[in-house]
């Protein structure tokens, strides 16, 4: 027999559907989980997996460009040391600041790996040195999204980090200054926008706000417990007090998972309040990351943690390196 809804039972579940959106799928770094992580490639099949962002980190290049890596320096994704043998700084490092576009554009990116000893750093993942991956400019990057936008007719969106905008500072760089009137041009720059910035010094946030005059969507993130980047506290701000600081700045934040989800084994498990309290002060929750091969000890296995993290914690988005896990998740 088949069943009919009332209009008004119809109504009931459209309002409860609008008040209760599904958690954001983050697509760390892309689909980092099976392609080097902020490859193009990496992007593309986190964007077809059914990610809803896609994260972007953002250095600065010697001639002064917003390229994505992870890290300031580049040589545990990069063929940079066999490239550019006696470029790296007197720490033993090589950095993107010390590198134009151009030469970055000679580099082939890899899977991560120990730059001493060239071991993968998730062995399981794609073959260190196998293939061909280039090195992206963030402005390449924003229109390679707009592009698959355009050519599917979704609104996949986007989640750069200011990587360490202190440190550039001390090396006479604003990174902040040139990747927000790149967000500008796109069209990024509001809260209805399918955009978030993302920073783990609290005193580039205020300035952001303040300073820079930014509006659009920004989320503190939180390294945990003890001080952080910038003397930022990341204690105090995980407090109800820190929370509410922090509302009138931000829109969300994004802390560790085991912020949210601790034990020593699935026995011992424990559920944080951190995104209930966070969503009390009007903050959204986007925790990072979740690693299917690196999983902390409180779960069995990633379909688990995805469980618990949404169903328990009720957070609202999260990063993984393997955003078809969480997908998986949803659909069922």
């Amino acid at each position: 027999m088949r069943c009919v809804l009332r209009p008004a039972l119809l109504l009931a579940v459209a309002t409860l559907a609008a008040a209760e959106p599904r958690p954001l799928i983050i697509a760390h770094r892309g689909a980092s989980g099976y392609l080097p992580e902020h490859t193009l490639a990496a992007k593309a099949l986190a964007y077809g997996q059914g990610a809803d962002f896609l994260e972007q980190d953002v250095v600065l290049s010697k001639d002064g460009v917003p390229v994505v890596f992870h890290d300031t320096h580049i040589d545990t994704t990069t063929d940079v040391a066999k490239k550019f043998p006696g470029r790296q700084r007197t720490d033993g490092r090589f950095y993107a600041l010390d590198f134009t576009v151009a030469e970055l554009k000679q580099l082939n990116v890899s899977e991560r790996f120990n730059a001493q000893t060239g071991k993968a750093t998730f062995p399981q993942r794609f073959p260190v040195g196998i293939g061909s991956f280039q090195v992206v400019t963030f402005e390449e990057e924003i229109r390679f999204v707009q592009g698959l936008n355009r050519s599917t007719g979704r609104n996949v969106g986007i989640y750069p980090e200011l990587k360490a905008p202190a440190w550039h500072r001390k090396e006479g760089r604003d990174l902040a200054a040139v990747v927000l009137p790149i967000l500008r041009k796109y069209g990024y720059d509001a809260k209805d926008t399918a955009c978030y910035v993302q920073c783990f010094e609290y005193a580039e946030i205020k300035r952001l706000r303040g300073e820079l005059g930014w509006s659009g969507k920004l989320i503190m993130l939180l390294g945990g417990k003890g001080k952080g980047p910038g003397e930022t506290d990341f204690t105090y701000l995980q407090t109800d007090a820190g929370l509410a600081e922090l509302a009138k700045l931000v829109d969300g934040i994004g802390a560790p998972i085991s912020s949210h989800v601790t034990g020593k084994s699935p026995s011992e498990r424990q559920v944080t309040d951190l995104a209930g309290r966070a969503r009390k002060a009007g903050l959204k929750s986007h925790p990072y990351t979740l690693r299917a091969d690196e999983l902390p000890k409180s779960v069995k296995d990633a379909d688990e943690l995805v469980r618990v993290l949404f169903d328990e914690a009720k957070v609202d988005g999260l990063f993984t390196d393997f955003p078809d896990l969480c997908i998986r998740h949803l659909k069922r």
